[in-house]
């Protein structure tokens, strides 16, 4: 082994010193570069996972919205038709109230026309009868010669009309 080592020049006192020298860059190395470096890229791994975790979350909850958008719409095209069919069903029961009424004024007008008509009826009925009744004097007054007083001519007269 001597042989071998004096072949190769191998000193001991250097390997040993060069393993120290090894050893002692390792140290500062893993002390000052690869340790920071690691961590680095494991705080930089953390910062990746978390943003596709929240990325992941974001995309479920504008699922979650969009299927809430969705309920939304159908629950107000729902009120909206429900709206509609009330403002309808209200049409037509006004609709229906006012031909009610419509009808309603046009038999009191037809009514009250129907009693003035009678009003006026009764009232010529009434102005005839006293024209017949003037007439009826004249002529008994031309016929008899003589005139009686004005009780008279009444009682003949209703006598003459009704009777």
């Amino acid at each position: 082994m001597e042989e071998l080592i004096k072949t190769f020049h191998v000193d001991l006192k250097l390997i040993i010193a060069q393993l120290v020298n090894f050893g002692i860059v390792l140290f500062v190395l893993k002390k000052f570069a690869y340790g920071p470096v690691l961590k680095m890229m494991q705080e930089r791994t953390d910062k990746i996972e978390k943003g596709m975790a929240d990325a992941e979350s974001a995309g479920k909850k504008i699922l979650e919205i969009a299927e809430q958008e969705k309920t939304v719409l159908i629950e107000a095209r729902k009120q909206a038709q429900e709206i509609v069919t009330k403002a309808e069903e209200i049409a037509k029961q006004n609709k229906e109230e006012i031909i009610v009424e419509a009808k309603n004024q046009s038999e009191k007008i037809l009514a009250d026309a129907g009693k003035k008509i009678e009003q006026e009826k009764n009232q010529m009925l009434q102005e005839i009868k006293g024209q017949i009744a003037e007439l009826v004097i004249a002529a008994t007054g031309k016929v008899i010669g003589e005139k009686m007083d004005s009780e008279k001519d009444k009682g003949i007269i209703d006598r003459a009309i009704n009777g």
